[in-house]
C-alpha cells in the first residue's frame, strides 16, 4: 500500500495559491461547468498558470462572460468556450468529435444536485446520467487527444458519495422509492469508482484519474434545495461540530492539487479533501473515502456497465 499523499495545502487553502509558481504555458484543459462555483475559480487558476482553458458550459453566454472575466484577471487571452450538455449524449460527441490537438488536463467539474426525479429523454436518472455518464462519454470521447501526451482527469466528487454505493440492479429508481440524496450519492460514488478503472485499464496509456470532495460551498449547485434543507443537512453530517463552508476560491483548490501537484504524478484511483489524500470513512464521521467507492470489482462493473449503456469505448 502506498504511502498517503499529503501536500503543503489545507481547508484555507485557496486555488490561486496552490498554482503559485507553477508553469502551465503549452498545456490545455477543458473545465465542465466552468462558468459557475468553483468551475470560475478552477478556470482561473489554470490561466493565471498560463493554460488554454476551454470552458463546457450548457449556457454559453456565461461562459463568454467568465472569459472575458478571467482574462481581464489574469493577463491570458488563450480562455474559450464551447457548448457542453452533458445530458445529451449528441452534445457529448459533438465536443469530443470537434476537439483538434492534444489535452492536458480534464476536469470533469461540472454536476447536478437533489433535483426532484427527473429523468432523461432515454430514461436515465438525472444525476447519474449527468454527473457520471457525461463526464464517461466525454473522457472516452476525448481519448485520443488525453493520450496524445499524458493527462490528468480530475472528477469533482463528494462527501455526499457517503449516502450510497452504486446500487447496480437499481441504478436509475425504475423500482424503488427516489430518495434524491442517495441519487446523488451513488453519481459521486460512480466519480471515484471511474478513476479507480480508469487507473488500472490506462496505467500503460500515460492518462491519470483522481477524485476529490471540494468541501461544502454555496453556489447554484444547491438550486434544488432550501436553505433550511441545507442547515439541516450541515449538522447531521457535522454531528455536534457542523460542516464549516469554504468559498469557491477555496473549494476549487483540491481540484487544482490533482490538475498540477507533482505529488499526485502518475496515480489514479485517489481520493482528496482539503488538498490531501482522504483517509478511509470510520463510522460517525462526515468524511473520509467509503470503501465500496475504492472496490475494483465495483469499478469493473460500474465502468462495463457505462459502455453499455452509452455504446462507447475508447
Amino acid at each position: 500500500m502506498s504511502e498517503r499523499i499529503l501536500t503543503p495545502f489545507g481547508f484555507e487553502s485557496a486555488a490561486l495559491e496552490v498554482v503559485e509558481g507553477v508553469d502551465l504555458s503549452g498545456r490545455r484543459a477543458v473545465v465542465t461547468g466552468g462558468a459557475s462555483g468553483i468551475g470560475v475559480e478552477t478556470v482561473r487558476a489554470l490561466a493565471a498558470a498560463g493554460a488554454e482553458v476551454t470552458i463546457a458550459a450548457r449556457d454559453v453566454e456565461a461562459g463568454r462572460r467568465v472569459a472575458a472575466e478571467v482574462s481581464a484577471s489574469t493577463g491570458n487571452n488563450a480562455v474559450l468556450v464551447a457548448p457542453l450538455e452533458l445530458t445529451s449524449q449528441e452534445s457529448v460527441k459533438a465536443f469530443a468529435s470537434a476537439w483538434d490537438g492534444p489535452l492536458h488536463l480534464l476536469i470533469n467539474n461540472a454536476g447536478v444536485m437533489a433535483p426532484p426525479l427527473t429523468r432523461t429523454p432515454e430514461g436515465w436518472e438525472l444525476q447519474f446520467a449527468t454527473n457520471h455518464f457525461g463526464h464517461f462519454a466525454l473522457t472516452l470521447g476525448l481519448f485520443a487527444a488525453l493520450r496524445a501526451e499524458g493527462a490528468r482527469v480530475v472528477n469533482v466528487s463528494s462527501a455526499g458519495h457517503l449516502s450510497s454505493p452504486v446500487v447496480f440492479d437499481d441504478i436509475h429508481y425504475e423500482r424503488r422509492e427516489y430518495d434524491r440524496w442517495q441519487a446523488y450519492g451513488q453519481s459521486k460514488t460512480a466519480n471515484v469508482l471511474f478513476g479507480v478503472e480508469a487507473g488500472r485499464r490506462w496505467s500503460g496509456e500515460g492518462i491519470t484519474m483522481n477524485a476529490l470532495m471540494p468541501g461544502g460551498i454555496l453556489t447554484a449547485l444547491q438550486r434544488h434545495i432550501t436553505p433550511e434543507e441545507l442547515e439541516e443537512r450541515r449538522r447531521l453530517r457535522g454531528g455536534s461540530n457542523p460542516l464549516r463552508l469554504k468559498t469557491p476560491e477555496q473549494g476549487a483548490a483540491t481540484t487544482l492539487v490533482l490538475a498540477v501537484s507533482p505529488l499526485v504524478e502518475g496515480r489514479s484511483g485517489l481520493y482528496f479533501e482539503d488538498c490531501d489524500e482522504a483517509l478511509p470513512h470510520a463510522p460517525g464521521m462526515s468524511n473520509g473515502l467509503a470503501a465500496y467507492a475504492a472496490d475494483p470489482e465495483a469499478a469493473a462493473q460500474l465502468w462495463e456497465v457505462s459502455e453499455e449503456t452509452l455504446k462507447v469505448q475508447a
